[in-house]
């Protein structure tokens, strides 16, 4: 991934989430908020679970606390989602590999869910400063830092959504490596049946053919220019300086006899059973 695409990602997740903040009507708030977020006011951002704490310095010599968390999937609903993620190959290699898919959202939609929240509402923030308002500056300052945050590990957003990015990672392997149990004693059954001898031939009754041929029936005899022992090559037997010939030559000579014989014979009995 080159520095472009990496950047257009970033930029993507963290407008996503500053989407919210864009959709509320007290701009000079919002204003405010992004100024103490440049200006150092964030002290510290830390995630207990899925719930995001944060202190913000104002205008009190003592900072103010604000927590900050959105709703949960549930377990059912992540199971789901990961079942889905590990359906798609493209997601799934990019997600065991540490990467977060652009276009991840999709596996949320066809789950009838979203991995963003819709409207600020979904958002459930507390800050211990008097302004009733809410999101205050404080607040504000909180999501701007987070919209960075995004920008830095996108796998935030599923903790705050109920799921580290150790425990997605583990679930697709899990469900991925079950997969392969699954399919791998389905191919060694398949393979073993096709390639299972049959033990049901007679061998008495193997060369026997008890029906005439039709009269009309051509009987061609095969070239004897090239058997099938000219096909397989020398037999790897060792020489010997007794004879001339090598162990091998000797018996691939008694066998092209045979099989000649054989072939004559055939031919025979084919022709008499169809003048029968």
């Amino acid at each position: 991934m080159n520095n472009d695409t990496l950047q257009a990602s970033r930029e993507w997740w963290s407008q996503k989430w500053l989407e919210l903040l864009d959709s509320y009507r007290f701009k000079k708030r919002l204003e405010r908020a992004r100024n103490y977020s440049r200006q150092g006011n964030v002290l510290n951002i830390e995630f207990k679970g899925a719930k995001v704490l944060a202190r913000v310095q104002g205008s009190e010599p003592e900072p103010y606390k604000v927590s900050l968390s959105i709703d949960h999937f549930s377990e059912e609903e992540w199971n789901y989602v990961i079942e889905t993620m590990s359906q798609r190959a493209i997601f799934a290699a990019k997600l065991l590999a540490g990467e977060m898919p652009q276009n991840i959202e999709e596996v949320f939609t066809a789950n009838g869910l979203s991995l963003f929240p819709f409207t600020l509402s979904d958002v459930h923030s507390k800050c211990s400063c008097p302004d009733k308002a809410n999101p205050c500056k404080h607040i504000g300052a909180v999501y701007y830092q987070l919209g960075d945050r995004f920008s830095e590990d996108p796998f935030v957003l599923f903790q705050l959504r109920g799921r580290t990015k150790e425990q997605i990672i583990t679930d697709l392997r899990q469900l991925r490596g079950a997969k392969v149990e699954v399919t791998a004693p389905e191919k060694a059954d398949v393979k073993h049946r096709t390639t299972q001898p049959q033990t049901s031939v007679n061998l008495d009754d193997f060369w026997q053919y008890h029906e005439p041929l039709e009269s009309s029936l051509v009987v061609i005899a095969p070239s004897s220019s090239e058997t099938v022992l000219d096909v397989l090559g020398a037999i790897p037997l060792a020489k010997t300086e007794e004879v001339s010939l090598s162990s091998g030559d000797v018996v691939t000579k008694y066998l092209d006899a045979v099989y000649k014989q054989v072939s004559q014979q055939a031919m025979l009995a084919a022709m008499n059973m169809g003048g029968g």
